[in-house]
């Protein structure tokens, strides 16, 4: 008879193999007590889970550490959600770790789990979704605990930032029995009251604490609620369905009238700021423009037609004076050439000719006689001599020449 014989790591890889193909093995919450804790130095958590039936082994890789979000200890009652698998060197099955919470908020932590994605799917989370938070409110509503410290953080910072940004309470009961039904009562309140920006909180606290903000209902009313909403629930480490669904989500209340209320004081400060910087950017503008105004005067100045006016006259006058010399040039040389001509002309004037003995004679007519046949005997005719004109007649009439 043949035998299947097979090795230790057979048999360990065959039975880790049925754990992963195990579909609910890979996904199981697991409730007990906290045993044997060991933090490794580097950064694995080795514990194990107990109660009055058995122990299982389990570990929490350094990787997954973001599922834990408190200081596990002996004794403590939790609930661990992972998977099962074996560890074949030691041919051991164990727990491995992905979230780790105090028992009681387990089976909470999946419901919030469940809705979140379910909200999600809705597109209630979506970025384009969220309004723009306001930058100067007037009035700002709150929806919280009329004691407590998140209404006395509020209105101490809103205090020191701006005294004049009004503070509308909306005294909410924001855990227990009825908490959900007065957050959607204050929200649709302070709605109708047209508030600017509206902050929903509380302070911080465990899980069932903060329920009343995992709920449904509070997430549609701050999803439809036309009023910005900034979220404020718990500390820095818890979030809530209500900080996905808020316009803006605030790790505090603190925090969320920091978010909220704009400093008045600063915008003072930046305000004188400005109006130092925008005064000397006007005085530097007037200087150049009045350099500028200086320029074009000159360059004016210059161009005016008064300048313009007396530099032509000044070329007249050069212009002027240049034809004056010309003229005078030429008349000096008319005069030089009319003394000339004039010498000439007494030199032949008929009256220096009679003068020196000469007479010339003419007809009746005033004619100049020039030959015996301009005239007949018996005419008579005017000699002209050089101190009178004697009238003749003429008694004969010889013709000649002169040599």
């Amino acid at each position: 008879m043949t035998r299947n014989v097979y090795t230790v790591g057979q048999v360990n890889s065959y039975i880790r193999n049925m754990f992963t193909q195990d579909y609910m093995l890979g996904r199981i919450y697991v409730k007990g007590e906290v045993s044997n804790c060991k933090y490794h130095t580097s950064g694995h958590i080795y514990f194990s889970l107990k109660d009055e039936s058995g122990t299982i082994a389990c570990v929490m890789f350094a990787g997954q550490r973001g599922g834990l979000s408190f200081r596990m200890g002996e004794g403590q009652q939790v609930v661990v959600f992972g998977s099962i698998n074996v560890y074949e060197r030691s041919g051991s099955y164990q727990l491995y770790a992905r979230e780790i919470r105090l028992d009681g908020e387990g089976v909470l932590y999946e419901k919030f789990q469940m809705l979140k994605k379910e909200l999600e799917e809705m597109g209630m989370f979506a970025p384009e979704y969220k309004k723009q938070i306001p930058r100067y409110p007037k009035r700002i509503g709150v929806v919280t605990a009329s004691t407590g410290a998140a209404i006395r953080d509020i209105m101490n910072i809103t205090k020191r930032r701006n005294p004049y940004v009004q503070l509308v309470l909306y005294p909410a009961q924001v855990q227990g029995e009825g908490a959900k039904e007065s957050i959607v009562r204050g929200i649709n309140m302070l709605e109708r009251l047209g508030v600017d920006v509206m902050i929903v909180g509380r302070g911080g606290g465990s899980i069932e604490d903060l329920w009343a903000f995992n709920e449904e209902e509070v997430a549609r009313a701050i999803f439809n609620c036309q009023i910005p909403v900034i979220s404020a629930v718990g500390h820095e480490t818890d979030t809530t369905i209500a900080d996905y669904v808020a316009d803006l989500r605030a790790p505090t209340p603190s925090a969320a009238a920091e978010l909220a209320v704009y400093d008045y004081h600063r915008t003072e400060e930046q305000l004188k700021e400005y109006e130092l910087r925008f005064s000397k950017e006007l005085w530097q503008k007037l200087r150049i423009g009045r350099m500028r105004l200086e320029k074009y005067q000159t360059k004016l100045g210059y161009l005016h037609p008064k300048n313009k006016l007396r530099e032509d006259r000044l070329k007249l006058a050069d212009i002027e004076d240049g034809l004056r010399g010309r003229m005078d040039a030429v008349l000096v040389s008319s005069r030089h050439r009319f003394q000339v001509y004039a010498e000439r002309l007494n030199g032949l004037s008929p009256l220096k000719k009679l003068s020196q003995g000469y007479a010339y004679a003419v007809d009746e007519k005033g004619k100049a006689l020039k030959s015996v046949r301009q005239i007949q005997k018996g005419e008579h005719i005017l000699i002209h001599v050089t101190d009178g004109t004697v009238q003749a007649k003429v008694e004969e009439i010889k013709e000649g020449h002169h040599g």
